[in-house]
């Protein structure tokens, strides 16, 4: 029993050294780093993930640096150009929170000044019935209805135009008309 328990973890190591083999030497450093934190159980994209994001970083510090060192008018980057890099990225990614004193005499400020007291009994307080989506917010204009007289007067005035008295007396009122949205029993 104690011979299978041997070469079972002899077959474990000899994995792990053909894995180590494969893995590149970024990715070993990755997983030393974690490691070294206390996170023994990761998925593996989870290094490929810090992978990228180490890659990306470098690479981006490296273009600033290479912006400041032209600037500067050097032909090659210098480790001042590199640390000016690196401490811009810091500035401008990673804001420090302000004291402690101060966001306490913040609150202190903000809590003097009394919430508002609720008018609603319990339940959800909805909003006015004029912001809600349901509300009509359309007008018709719907013409009243002509007499056959008058109706009579239109087609004339429409053939003969030279007869401008009878289009001065018709006239039209207009009656506005809104309809809401709920549903309607059938």
């Amino acid at each position: 029993m104690h011979s299978l328990f041997d070469a079972a973890d002899y077959k474990r190591e000899m994995a792990e050294k053909d894995e180590d083999l494969q893995i590149p030497r970024d990715a070993k450093i990755i997983k030393s780093l974690l490691q070294s934190i206390g996170i023994e159980e990761y998925e593996p994209r989870v290094v490929h993930h810090m992978l990228e994001l180490w890659y990306k970083y470098a690479g981006d510090v490296l273009t600033d640096a290479q912006l400041y060192s032209e600037h500067a008018g050097k032909g090659l980057i210098d480790s001042d150009d590199i640390k000016l890099a690196i401490q811009s990225r810091v500035n401008f990614t990673f804001s420090q929170p302000p004291p402690r004193g101060v966001l306490l005499e913040l609150a202190k400020n903000r809590n003097k000044i009394p919430l508002p007291r609720t008018v609603a009994g319990p339940g959800t307080l909805l909003p006015p019935e004029l912001d809600t989506l349901i509300f009509p917010n359309y007008q018709l204009a719907i013409p009243e209805k002509q007499s056959l007289e008058e109706l009579e007067q239109d087609e004339v005035a429409k053939l003969n135009p030279s007869l401008e008295h009878s289009t001065e007396s018709v006239q039209h009122t207009h009656q506005r008309v809104s309809f809401s949205l709920s549903k309607q029993t059938k």
